[in-house]
């Protein structure tokens, strides 16, 4: 039986709070760079599938770092993880201010994706640990803290972007990274024992035998939709500022919007949690792809200012728990001593779709000389992220016992 002191005891949410905390300043870096975006366009005379380059750049660290730091917070644990990635980070903000060239401003910001990804997956995979009844919504609220660093940082960056210029943003982070992660990290230093999760590992296993996947098969077919999804909820969230300038709002706008949107991924998230606590992971998902799918039609009929923060806003409230309910999915059919790595690749293919999405619209807006197939490639994308789930949940719902013939 599992020791009451180990899952959802006050520890856990004292854990929580702390891990949320160390998420919101771990995750910045993902959403400097897109407020920096237009400024950086202009400074280097770049195309706008060349400015997002270092977005792609911070998106394949992030997902690759989600796989590796996963699989240190496995064997070490997470707080040797943190300290390690905070200096990663504050490096990787420090040689951005040096770059000469969108070249090396986009190497810059691998390094700087690969120590962010420490507030994601990583942070994530932790805390599923230390809970089971309240799994779900513990999981979205560490994954909120990405939301939370999106919807708070853009615009508290913004004054100093226009006063300062964005090489002054980049430098203040980097020494807010280091202040807050280190001595934060050494609050996280004890570990659950995995013998703790007890009669948890049997469901995941029968779990997965009801799937009739194998989990490196199930692992690749996640990682498939998550790819799909990502590339969808990557057009608004990445070039909604560029898309802003774009109509003639202004930079300021577009991070209002970015912010509101990813508000509204909090709130999205905590319902998701609570759902995937009643649910399970496969049927949140399902529900906040549909949804999702449902608010990227909204923004084709609908460009004027007041129907974009409504538009934004709907956004927010369909996607934000579904790349959460990945990792639930991981932990509902697959071995908690594999959890850093499991959810780790997940979430990296997740994370993929986010940097191939951001390119990929930045290049057919190139192309097409707006987003409007921008958008509707990402609705294509989505379509096959809802077949793939409606597939699993199908194959993964439990069977109705045959009747037995008299």
């Amino acid at each position: 039986m599992t020791p009451p002191e180990i899952h959802d005891s006050r520890y856990s949410w004292l854990r929580l709070l702390v891990t949320l905390a160390i998420a919101t300043v771990a995750n910045v870096g993902m959403w400097a760079v897109i407020v920096i975006m237009p400024a950086v366009e202009t400074e280097f005379g770049a195309g706008r599938a060349e400015a997002s380059l270092p977005y792609t750049m911070t998106m394949v660290g992030f997902a690759l770092g989600n796989l590796l730091i996963g699989r240190v917070v496995d064997r070490f644990g997470v707080t040797l993880a943190l300290n390690g990635a905070a200096v990663g980070i504050a490096t990787g903000y420090l040689l951005s201010t040096f770059a000469p060239s969108m070249t090396m401003l986009s190497l810059a910001h691998l390094l700087l994706g690969l120590g962010t990804a420490v507030g994601f997956g990583p942070l994530i995979a932790d805390i599923s640990h230390w809970f089971l009844r309240r799994r779900g919504i513990a999981v979205a609220l560490v994954a909120s803290g990405n939301y939370l660093s999106g919807a708070i940082w853009p615009t508290l960056l913004a004054d100093m972007l226009a006063e300062s210029g964005w090489r002054q943003v980049y430098l203040a982070l980097a020494v807010i990274t280091l202040a807050v992660l280190i001595p934060l990290s050494a609050l996280l230093r004890r570990r659950v024992p995995l013998s703790a999760h007890g009669a948890a590992e049997a469901a995941s296993a029968l779990r997965a035998r009801r799937s009739g996947f194998s989990p490196r098969a199930l692992q690749y077919i996640l990682g498939l939709a998550g790819i799909a999804c990502c590339i969808a909820m990557s057009m608004p969230q990445v070039h909604i500022v560029a898309y802003c300038v774009g109509l003639g709002y202004g930079p300021a706008v577009g991070a209002e919007m970015l912010s509101l949107m990813l508000l509204g991924g909090v709130v999205s998230r905590i319902i998701s949690g609570l759902l995937a606590d009643r649910l399970g992971g496969v049927a949140t998902l399902l529900i906040g792809s549909v949804l999702q799918c449902a608010a990227l039609f909204l923004y084709l009929p609908y460009d004027g200012l007041v129907s974009l923060y409504i538009v934004s806003a709907i956004f927010g409230l369909s996607q934000g728990g579904i790349v959460p309910s990945y990792a639930v999915v991981v932990r509902e059919y697959m071995p908690a001593k594999e959890a850093g790595a499991r959810v780790g690749f997940v979430l990296m293919m997740t994370i993929l779709g986010m940097a191939i999405g951001g390119w990929m619209s930045g290049w057919i807006y190139d192309l097409s000389g707006s987003y409007r197939m921008a958008f509707l490639n990402g609705i294509a994308w989505n379509g096959l992220n809802i077949a793939i789930m409606l597939m699993l949940l199908l194959r993964t719902r439990p069977r109705m016992p045959r009747a037995v013939a008299t």
